[in-house]
């Protein structure tokens, strides 16, 4: 094994971590606000690849179901939040089954729409080849895909930290009582990071599409490797959801390319030890 292979296993695995954080960073958020654990949120991944093949098909513009499936699924979750997960109040085991019902529920309602075929998003022809770097062949769309993670997790952070809005969702992650005290709507908050916590993931599920491709099963999938994204970087930590999703990208490939029997095992391994050393990730709050 030379150098060119760990470079390119390396590459294989960050931009396969970029996916991981559309997925992880989503969660995080969720959590980090409202303190629900998410599990259909794997199934906004799923519903945003569908709806954006539906869109392509429509419009032959790969480009608009970018935004339109992200922002469908956006309002999916705002609903499902505002209709359904509000009235239950702070009640984490009937959250947790209401959402696992919503995860069967998206999943039976993605077959009967779209039927149990396995379908491809086809980027436009430029993101399909490759670039000469150092010798290597490096695909564009992975390049791609890495920096859709980094613009995205920069305008995440701008926004969280120096903007009034990110002021106030920092306010309701520290004490949503003191919060509603000052003024704030915690309730209208609470909405806005569920709704941008389905918008990411659904943006995810368009971008990965043409890397993983759209079938039944992808959504139960993703859901592990986004709380395992979650868990290593900290619950409530954007910037762990980066560092964790990095860790999890390159634990999967180096996995598979090394020890493809015990791949599960190098892929979940560091969750495991994250968890018995520190419960809360290496990132998490207090």
């Amino acid at each position: 094994m030379d150098l060119g292979f760990w470079l390119v296993q390396a590459f294989n695995g960050i931009s396969y971590g970029a996916l991981l954080f559309l997925v992880g960073s989503g969660l995080t958020l969720i959590f980090g606000v409202m303190r629900i654990v998410n599990l259909s949120h794997g199934a906004y991944f799923l519903w945003g690849g569908y709806i954006a093949l539906s869109v392509i098909g429509a419009t032959g513009s790969w480009a608009l179901s970018l935004p339109v499936a992200a922002l469908a699924v956006a309002v999916i979750g705002m609903v499902m939040e505002r209709v359904f997960l509000r009235p239950l109040g702070f009640d984490p085991l009937r959250q947790l089954l209401l959402t696992v019902g919503f995860a069967f529920l998206f999943q039976q309602g993605a077959l009967d729409i779209w039927g149990g075929n396995n379908m491809d998003i086809n980027p436009p022809r430029v993101l399909t080849q490759s670039v000469v770097i150092a010798g290597m062949y490096l695909p564009l769309y992975r390049l791609f895909m890495i920096g859709m993670a980094v613009a995205i997790g920069l305008l995440l952070w701008l926004v969280m930290e120096k903007t009034r809005m990110g002021a106030t969702v920092r306010a309701t992650v520290d004490d949503a009582q003191m919060a509603r005290g000052v003024g704030i709507n915690t309730n209208r908050i609470s909405m806005f990071i569920f709704a941008l916590g389905a918008f990411l993931a659904a943006l995810g599920g368009v971008i990965g599409g043409a890397f993983l491709g759209i079938y039944p099963g992808l959504d139960f999938e993703m859901l592990p490797l986004g709380f395992a994204v979650v868990i290593i970087g900290g619950l409530g930590s954007l910037g762990g959801a980066a560092i964790g999703a990095l860790v999890v990208g390159l634990a999967d490939n180096f996995g598979k390319a090394l020890f493809p029997e015990v791949s599960y095992f190098t892929l979940y391994a560091p969750m495991v030890c994250i968890l018995a050393i520190k419960p809360t990730g290496l990132f998490g709050r207090q």
